[in-house]
């Protein structure tokens, strides 16, 4: 795993692993030349890129159902123990962790649906489960995958943009869901049609600026949240390449200060998502 220069060290750390197809002819790193098209696992970047659209980033997938089978069993386990006598200090967690997100759908969402507020929850511990995998040294998971016969795996989902924009995706077909649900097809091309100005001579103006804030909400949610957490990491990564003394004199400021960012980041995504759900069942 070792890297010769520290722009290797860097592109080898921000390279997923990936799975996909590979076409008949292509030659791979290598030198062998793959006879018939095969799924298979990229051993390089470049044999990732080849691969396409159709590839999968298996760490990143993998880590995202494991925290969320994670988080889903711990809120799971306290919720069958609960009890008003002696609370644990787990329980106490998840009870303060609830009654923050309800706050937040209280104060934000002005319908009525009794899924926004779960929905809020496991976006908010998912996405803070999925960011504190960050804290973990930048050379401890890599080296173990290594040991395992893997050239690359990462470890953080949302340092991945195909992580978050999967969940900004999902956030985006509920708002459509809701918008035709709630207001229905006439009154929501209505609503797209007449806002801001409503004139009918405006329509053209008025559908290019509501559908242009319709596609941002989802790209403004996924580029957020990857754009912090990537430039976190890669931060991390740098600090890696330092002398052993440095590290740690730079890595623990850090790392404390990334306690507020990947807190922030889980409580702005969840916050952005409510607000665009309650706009979506406003019915004027």
């Amino acid at each position: 795993m070792a890297a010769d220069t520290p722009v290797e060290y860097i592109k080898h750390h921000l390279t997923n692993l990936t799975y996909g197809k590979l076409p008949a002819g292509y030659e791979r790193a290598d030198g062998t030349v793959v006879e018939e098209a095969t799924w298979t696992m990229a051993r390089t970047g470049q044999e990732a890129l080849d691969m396409g659209f159709m590839a999968i980033h298996v760490d990143t997938m993998g880590w995202s159902v494991a925290v969320g089978l994670l988080f889903l069993g711990l809120f799971g386990y306290v919720g069958k123990r609960a009890t008003t006598d002696t609370p644990s200090g787990l329980q106490n967690f998840v009870e303060m962790t609830i009654e923050f997100i309800q706050n937040i759908v209280r104060d934000v969402f002005h319908g009525r649906n009794p899924i926004i507020a779960p929905l809020a929850l496991t976006m908010f511990v998912w996405i803070l489960m999925m960011n504190t995998l960050k804290l973990v040294p930048v050379d401890y998971i890599p080296s173990i995958a290594h040991a395992m016969g893997l050239e690359y795996f990462k470890i953080v989902p949302t340092t991945d943009p195909n992580g978050t924009f999967g969940i900004a995706i999902g956030i985006f077909f509920l708002i459509l869901f809701y918008s035709f649900k709630v207001k229905g097809p006439g009154g929501f091309a209505k609503e797209l049609s007449f806002t801001p100005f409503n004139h009918w001579s405006l329509v053209p103006f008025n559908l290019v600026l509501e559908l242009l804030a319709l596609i941002i909400k989802p790209l403004s949610l996924a580029l957020r949240l990857f754009g912090n957490m990537y430039a976190g990491e890669v931060i991390f990564i740098l600090i890696a390449l330092l002398p052993f003394w440095i590290q740690w004199t730079l890595n623990v400021p850090w790392a404390i200060f990334h306690l507020l960012v990947i807190t922030l980041q889980a409580f702005i995504f969840t916050t952005l998502a409510v607000v665009y759900l309650s706009a979506a069942h406003e019915d004027h």
